[in-house]
């Protein structure tokens, strides 16, 4: 009998949740079931994949498209704030890149030389030729989309027809299409670095004739032939005369902001620019210098002599040539050299001797090139602000500027912008109190604070598991636990409850017997001797009892 009161009064831990009530059996379930769903979702949310880019900036048939089929494929997908990236698990990314390329995905991948590898039997000289002009046009547009600044490109080419029966031929010719990055520009060094790239990449290809166009339209090199477009010239010009303006008006402000303090002056320039480009020519001649001074450019002497005798007199018949000789001019100013011919008659006969000598006369040419962008004029407009005194009590004093101050601050403008009277500058200076803008403070409460909500946002799933598991926990399962350990025992032990839980009769005399009669023992007299046979047979279940009983906790 203790054997089998051994086996009853320990229970296994299904027939405590057997003796369980529907309703504790019920929550107990539940509470274990949401504790268990809780700890996984917590776990996989903790352990979520890296997510990395696939793709980025593609256009929206390539977006759709690589979309579609990754859905396909059964790779889980996002996209980036603004939708301008996908990005797929950090460990699937090569997959599928990979997969979507033997797809021939995205489309709008740039192909190169790698086209004439899959030319086909019995291509024509024409589609051959259109071919490489694509391959062609594909490496220049990966070279070109290789600048940081480059967010895509277009390149096409017109390749003419080269014919040997031509005598000039038609010569090649390209066009740029660039899309930048948003903030991005290029500057000119970087232009003529992709024209000089295109130009040599095609034979026979003038610089001049490569045009670079962005996005908008806007032409950003120059035309062929030379000429500046006008419309690009004046934009440069308007260019340069705002920063001209720029740099004045910031030099005025950092000359007077010291004095008067930041955001209490305010500056504009205005400048006139010449862009005009002008040429002289001056061609100046010196007067004549003595002959000692002169450079001798020629020089030529003719002397003859007749033979003696009393021949015939030399020379012309007549009166001419019985005359002296008359002094001859020299080709400078001075004394005149003598241009001797004589002739003489009589034995000893006739002797004629000719100089001539030419000097160099002094000319002078000065070519002058005017150059471009002279300032012509500056105009310059400055408003400061009354000096603004605070006292202790946080009143706030404007006061204006005296004469002498503003003359003073006057003649430092004039320095700082390079005043001109004659040019036709003009500074005008003028004081003047500042409107005051009134900038409304809002009081946010700390829990609408950006800072606040970011950071709650941030903690928001983390901490509302740990709240939900507790909540389960506590409320649920702990309770049920408890129920669970502190079941009423089967068999004895039952019996025993039910015998503490009926209300006690109470003693009577017994009836009179006769002497042969056995002893009769009441009911009451027999539970207490069965609880005192259990309590021989199982102390420790009595013990329990007993032990739930100083507890206060009562028998489910």
């Amino acid at each position: 009998m203790s054997a089998s009161n051994a086996i009853s009064v320990n229970p296994s831990l299904l027939q405590r949740f057997n003796g369980m009530e529907q309703g504790q059996r019920l929550r107990l379930v539940l509470g274990i079931a949401l504790f268990v769903a809780i700890a996984v979702v917590g776990l996989v949310m903790g352990r979520q994949a890296e997510w990395r880019v696939l793709y980025s900036n593609l256009a929206d048939k390539d977006g759709g498209a690589v979309i579609a089929q990754l859905g396909t494929m059964n790779i889980p997908y996002k996209y980036s704030e603004g939708g301008g990236a996908i990005l797929v698990p950090a460990d699937r990314v090569h997959d599928a890149r990979l997969k979507l390329a033997s797809l021939g995905l995205p489309k709008g991948t740039v192909s190169g030389f790698e086209m004439m590898e899959s030319n086909r039997f019995g291509m024509t000289q024409f589609q051959e030729r259109l071919t490489f002009q694509r391959g062609l046009e594909g490496e220049l547009t990966r070279s070109i989309q290789s600048i940081s600044s480059v967010a895509s490109a277009r390149v096409h080419l017109a390749l003419p027809n080269q014919n040997g029966f031509f005598r000039d031929q038609q010569k090649p010719s390209a066009s740029v299409l660039l899309s930048l990055n948003p903030g991005r520009a290029l500057d000119k060094i970087q232009l003529a670095g992709i024209v000089h790239l295109v130009a040599s990449s095609v034979p026979e290809l003038d610089p001049g004739a490569v045009s670079v166009l962005d996005d908008t339209g806007k032409l950003l090199s120059k035309p062929s032939g030379g000429n500046v477009n006008s419309l690009t010239a004046d934009a440069e010009q308007l260019q340069y005369a705002q920063q001209l303006e720029q740099v004045y008006s910031r030099r005025i402000l950092d000359i007077l902001e010291p004095l008067v303090g930041a955001q209490n002056v305010k500056a504009q320039v205005t400048a006139e620019v010449d862009f005009s480009q002008t040429e002289s020519t001056t061609e100046s001649h010196k007067p004549n210098l003595t002959q000692e001074t002169s450079a001798v450019r020629s020089q030529q002497t003719v002397e003859s002599t007749n033979g003696g005798g009393t021949g015939p007199a030399a020379g012309v018949p007549g009166a001419t040539s019985n005359q002296p000789p008359a002094a001859s001019s020299a080709p400078i100013n001075g004394q005149p050299q003598a241009l001797t011919a004589a002739g003489q008659s009589g034995a000893t006969g006739s002797s004629k001797k000719e100089s001539i000598v030419n000097y160099e006369v002094d000319k002078t040419v000065q070519v002058v090139k005017g150059a471009t962008g002279v300032v012509k004029r500056i105009n310059a407009a400055v408003v400061v602000n009354n000096f603004n005194k605070t006292d202790d009590k946080g009143k706030v004093t404007s006061t204006p500027l005296t004469a002498a101050q503003v003359e003073q601050m006057t003649a430092l403008v004039r320095e700082a912008v390079g005043f001109n009277k004659d040019r036709g500058d003009s500074v005008n200076l003028m004081n003047s109190p500042f409107a005051s803008e009134k900038v409304e403070v809002l009081d946010l409460p700390m829990w609408r604070q950006p800072a606040v909500v970011d950071l709650a946002q941030s903690l928001a799933w983390p901490l509302g598991t740990l709240a939900l598991a507790a909540l389960v926990l506590l409320g649920f399962v702990k309770p049920a636990f408890k129920t669970l350990a502190a079941s009423r025992p089967v068999g004895r032990e039952l019996q025993l409850d039910a015998m503490e839980e009926e209300e006690p009769e109470r003693p009577q005399l017994a009836a009179p017997r006769s002497h042969n009669e056995p002893p009769v023992i009441s009911a009451s007299e027999q539970r207490m001797e069965e609880a005192r046979q259990l309590t021989r047979d199982n102390p420790a279940a009595v013990a329990n009892i007993v032990k739930s009983w100083i507890n206060g906790e009562a028998a489910a």
